[in-house]
């Protein structure tokens, strides 16, 4: 072993020997499967995945023989609170909506799906429940997808933000995400709906902005596709349009003169973090999912 894989070991052994001093432990070895997540290990990568968990979803619902689905949702999807009839066993459906919610752990490219019907839970409906079970079908093909992480990778961290400006059919509230990379590993993503109505787009990604507090040494690079945003985040001056955002977002300008956030564009087509706030035809779903470094284990074992 190399001298610092010994160092890691060694303090591992350190961890478990204090534990034992104070309970009664069992060494299992390295971690395989842990609450439905199945861990699949290399020289250099680690690969995440929720396929029994899947499988035993599929299995309860009768959808085991379902043909798969290309994407999770239909592009421009749009559902409605008071659309359809109500369903007779509403718990059928928050169940699902719960293991769908369990299933993002690994699953990045459920984030706005799950975030989207979460929000019918209080009331659901047939639409409701057929669009949950369309989202089967795309699990039904993505078996064997998971997250994969390199350990060759470096530690520079980058950013991918997004906000879907008054999307919210109740609140015109925007809906924002944004996915975390340390290095080529995706290591947080999150879609939410933001805490107040914004006047435009890019007062809806400014704030969204606000929500990444950087605290890393190094400069991190934070891409949107918005340049009115990284106009706003690095120009001293609040314009008349602006200036209700002056209290609330200070602090992404003093980040950006202070080093620790790099405002960089990006292209549409290469925003990672649109497959979070939107439904998204499937080839496209399919490119930026597969940037997230969601992968199959076929190809894993291949050697991709």
């Amino acid at each position: 072993m190399q001298t610092q894989e010994v160092h890691i070991w060694l303090k591992i052994e350190e961890v478990k020997a204090l534990l034992d001093q104070d309970f009664t432990t069992t060494d299992l070895g390295q971690l395989a499967y842990f609450l439905g997540i199945k861990v699949h290990r290399t020289e250099k990568s680690i690969f995440l995945s929720q396929r029994k968990y899947i499988k035993d979803i599929l299995i309860d619902v009768g959808m085991e023989d379902c043909v798969a689905a290309p994407a999770p949702l239909s592009c421009g999807l749009k559902l409605y609170t008071d659309e359809g009839d109500l369903i007779d066993e509403p718990d059928v459906y928050r169940r699902l909506v719960g293991r769908l919610l369990y299933l993002g752990i690994t699953g990045p490219d459920l984030s706005y799906c799950v975030q989207h019907l979460s929000q019918f839970v209080h009331t659901p409906r047939v639409p409701h429940l057929r669009v949950s079970l369309h989202v089967l079908k795309y699990l039904k093909g993505t078996l064997d997808d998971g997250l994969w992480y390199s350990a060759q990778s470096d530690i520079q961290l980058s950013a991918y933000s997004d906000a879907d400006w008054s999307s919210c059919q109740f609140s015109s509230r925007s809906l924002s995400a944004y996915d975390v990379f340390l290095g080529n590993n995706l290591i947080y993503w999150k879609t939410k709906k933001q805490c107040s109505v914004s006047k435009s787009s890019a007062e809806a990604e400014y704030r969204l902005l606000e929500d990444l507090q950087v605290t890393n040494p190094l400069p991190v690079s934070l891409y949107c596709d918005n340049t009115s945003v990284e106009h706003l985040a690095q120009n001293h001056i609040f314009h008349d349009k602006t200036k209700h955002l002056k209290r609330d977002m200070h602090y992404v300008r003093e980040q950006v003169e202070d080093g620790f956030i790099k405002a960089s564009h990006v292209s549409s087509s290469n925003q990672l973090a649109d497959l979070l706030t939107k439904p998204m035809a499937s080839s496209q779903h399919q490119v930026l999912s597969a940037k997230l470094v969601l992968i199959s284990k076929v190809h894993l074992e291949g050697g991709v």
